[in-house]
């Protein structure tokens, strides 16, 4: 009779240090006062780690973990999927009750994002109306809102999840009865 471990446990350890460093992002901004949508560069550079490099890595350490410290050397497909998209969620979870824990702490931060986006969407576009403006603001503050803020970051970073998870599980599948 096999034995196996469930791909939890490495997921949780990923999932939660996903989520940890990108709340080290978030506070290592806020205190040097670096702002994500001012400052192009910076933005870019948290996205393209939180969305693309992070989660790639993080899952296919998770996997590897799995199956070599876990599973006997062994993981199969579904247990990738499940590894990577749990990773993400937690992640993604840590991050949205961050936020929110943040949003409720400090409130006049996310009203003085709110200025300088409403600023920058004025100098980009000065033929916007101030009916437009404070449409796409109120539109940005229903997104904030807890209730669809967490969801919707879960369902994302899940879909992130699943993506890199099918292009991990292609990489490190290796399924008991497969043999080289």
């Amino acid at each position: 009779m096999e034995n196996t471990t469930s791909p939890a446990k490495s997921s949780l350890i990923y999932g939660l240090i996903f989520g940890v460093i990108m709340i080290l992002e978030f506070v290592i901004g806020y205190v040097m006062n670096i702002d994500p949508q001012t400052n192009q560069g910076y933005g870019i550079i948290i996205n393209v780690l939180n969305f693309l490099i992070l989660p790639l890595i993080l899952i296919y350490f998770g996997c590897n973990n799995y199956k070599m410290k876990l599973n006997s050397g062994f993981i199969t497909f579904g247990q990738c999927l499940k590894i990577g998209v749990t990773i993400c969620i937690i992640a993604g979870l840590i991050s949205a009750l961050f936020s929110t824990v943040f949003g409720m702490l400090f409130p006049e931060y996310f009203e003085e994002m709110y200025r300088k986006i409403s600023k920058m969407m004025v100098e980009k576009n000065p033929q916007m109306t101030s009916e437009q403006l404070d449409m796409a603001i109120s539109m940005m503050k229903k997104f904030s809102n807890p209730a669809i803020a967490i969801p919707f970051s879960i369902a994302i970073y899940a879909f992130i999840g699943l993506i890199y998870s099918l292009i991990v599980g292609a990489i490190v599948k290796k399924d008991p009865n497969q043999s080289f």
